[in-house]
């Protein structure tokens, strides 16, 4: 089995460093890869590190990753609180999967309160900026070992 950790982001994730910065920070998708890929060689990690905005491809990612990774981190964006899909495709799958946010959802608004995903998934990180990816990962590492 590779040792490889799939970092999957969802929709609008790619507008990072333009949209809301008083929320999500300055730092773009491609700063946040840049240090998954600096800590994942620090844990003995390939990164495998993608974004889209479509539901389909997230999932379509997920069953890769099942055959593919040791574990998954995942940013789903607005999918967290909205996707079925996603959770069958986290049950579906034998790896560990950690859900993580830059922001402190339950510090917003009341519908981000709730997570689809939570319940599929081995744990979730939220509220540490960028840093959320890094525990991620050393979460995963954790439970990799």
């Amino acid at each position: 089995m590779s040792k490889t950790i799939f970092v999957l982001n969802g929709p609008n994730l790619n507008m990072l460093g333009k949209r809301e910065p008083g929320i999500y920070g300055g730092k773009t998708l491609k700063d946040i890869e840049d240090d998954c890929r600096v800590a994942g060689r620090e844990l003995d990690f390939e990164i495998d590190f993608r974004q889209s905005n479509h539901e389909g491809l997230l999932v379509d990612w997920l069953h890769e990753a099942g055959e593919k990774a040791v574990g998954v981190a995942i940013n789903a964006g607005a999918y967290t609180h909205t996707s079925l899909a996603l959770h069958d495709a986290i049950k579906a799958i034998s790896i560990p999967v950690v859900e993580l946010h830059i922001s402190n959802v339950h510090a917003r608004e009341e519908f981000r309160h709730h997570s689809m995903i939570a319940a599929a998934c081995k744990g979730v990180i939220c509220g540490f900026g960028p840093s959320s990816y890094i525990l991620a990962l050393h979460a995963l590492k954790s439970i990799n070992t």
